[in-house]
């Protein structure tokens, strides 16, 4: 089924979403977020349309917002908060667009940490997020942009780092996730980007959902 690109209203404007259909009727919705704006990130990286498929097919609705700034969202970058509220208003129109399916949250770099920050706000109410994924997390300084650190996430969460990433050292991660007694799985050789190495990142999310 081709990817539906649509337009919400979001909390800075209109909120450009592409949102992907399994097969069948869907047991899950995942919300994706992309990498950071001021460098590039956009929902159509390869890594987070490779988190799409790998959801797609394990049956979720899968929805990519375009972070406010970028394409055809409207507003500017606001370093992690604004972006968490763009990710909280597109699972808003899932829940009331598809009903309440179970929570995923994914992400890609800045998007992982946007991810996480979006699970805390959920965390305690009413639909709290199942599980997370996140994917070259960002933890400490992001050359030319900020220091990002995500916030505290469930035992269960499921965190994927290139071992030569150069862009967020793996240490800065484990140093991260250390704390919370959270594994943190290494995917050899791969730097920040995952340059022919994206097939195992899905296959530890395979792996992870059964």
């Amino acid at each position: 089924m081709a990817t539906e690109h649509i337009l919400l209203g979001g909390p800075a404007g209109n909120l450009e979403v592409f949102v992907d259909h399994p097969e069948g009727t869907p047991t899950g919705i995942a919300v994706i977020g992309h990498p950071h704006p001021l460098k590039g990130g956009n929902a159509e990286h390869k890594v987070v349309t490779t988190l799409m498929r790998t959801f797609r097919d394990l049956g979720c609705v899968v929805l990519r917002p375009s972070f406010r700034g970028v394409g055809g969202s409207e507003g500017a970058h606001d370093h992690g908060n604004g972006e968490t509220n763009d990710l909280i208003s597109v699972y808003a129109y899932a829940y009331h667009t598809y009903g309440n399916l179970p929570l995923y949250l994914a992400g890609f770099s800045f998007g992982a940490f946007v991810a996480t920050k979006v699970a805390k706000a959920l965390e305690g109410g009413d639909t709290p997020a199942k599980r997370l994924f996140l994917v070259g997390s960002v933890a400490g300084y992001l050359e030319g942009t900020e220091v990002f650190y995500g916030e505290k996430v469930p035992a269960d969460t499921v965190i994927i780092h290139g071992e030569l990433d150069d862009t967020v050292p793996l240490k800065r991660v484990l140093d991260w996730a250390g704390p919370m007694d959270l594994p943190v799985t290494v995917v050899p050789g791969a730097g920040h980007f995952f340059d022919r190495k994206l097939h195992i990142v899905r296959n530890i999310i395979n792996a992870a959902w059964k």
